[in-house]
């Protein structure tokens, strides 16, 4: 399990008792031992989540207190709310699953009426998902898989005026504009950042290859150079 899922069922299962919760118990829950539990406990009080008690007596929620990594204004949540409805209906299935249930474990531990604010929101994202499109959100996810791991990868390319282009490129990152994604990247046919539109690639192979990020072509340097490109368009 990993520790920030540690962390919340932790707040989760203190929120509303009104007897300590033993450090025995919550290790048996979450299947790790009484040391983690006390390291983590403490780190959760180091960061302002006010947990009382200590090893040996328990633990509970301060009287009358709610938790501060978790509070929200009306227009914070609304924000978090729109912007998982934007990625499940936009991104990979990877990313819209985890969206998704990001949002379910704030809603679980969010006050009533923050929670009912939450279902009111009127700006939507309608979820669409034919078959081309999932085809397109495993593409979405095999890209975004290629750009954590660094592979190089060969696009056998269209563009808009139907020519076709191989390339081997780096992929640096996917950027969503305004309805369309584009694979940000470094071309090694053309030795200079190109973009490329997913929806525009008839097939991809990975090289075998893993490259390594370098000066004046990494994402910092990609993100500069696009950010003069738009503003000579100005």
């Amino acid at each position: 399990m990993r520790r920030a899922d540690r962390l919340f069922l932790i707040i989760n299962a203190l929120r509303g008792r009104r007897t300590a919760l033993q450090a025995r118990q919550l290790a048996e829950t979450l299947g790790v031992s009484l040391r983690t539990v006390y390291r983590d406990v403490a780190d959760l009080q180091l960061s302002g989540v006010p947990i009382e008690g200590e090893a040996g007596v328990g633990y509970v929620l301060r009287k009358g207190s709610d938790i501060p990594p978790l509070m929200f204004t009306a227009e914070e949540l609304e924000s978090l709310v729109v912007g998982t409805r934007f990625v499940r209906a936009f991104a990979g299935e990877k990313l819209a699953a985890g969206a998704q249930a990001a949002l379910m474990k704030i809603e679980a531990v969010l006050p009533p009426e923050l929670r009912e604010r939450s279902s009111r929101t009127r700006i939507y994202a309608p979820i669409w998902r034919s078959e081309h499109f999932t085809a397109f959100a495993e593409l979405i996810d095999q890209l975004h898989a290629a750009i954590e791991a660094q592979h190089v990868l060969r696009l056998f390319y269209r563009d808009e005026l139907g020519r076709d282009s191989e390339r081997d490129v780096e992929p640096l990152c996917l950027s969503f504009w305004g309805g369309k994604w584009t694979l940000g990247t470094w071309c090694r046919l053309r030795q200079d950042f190109r973009n490329f539109r997913p929806d525009r690639i008839d097939r991809m192979e990975h090289t075998g290859e893993v490259f390594q990020s370098a000066a004046n072509r990494d994402l910092a340097s990609y993100l500069q150079a696009m950010r003069g490109y738009f503003s000579g368009l100005e």
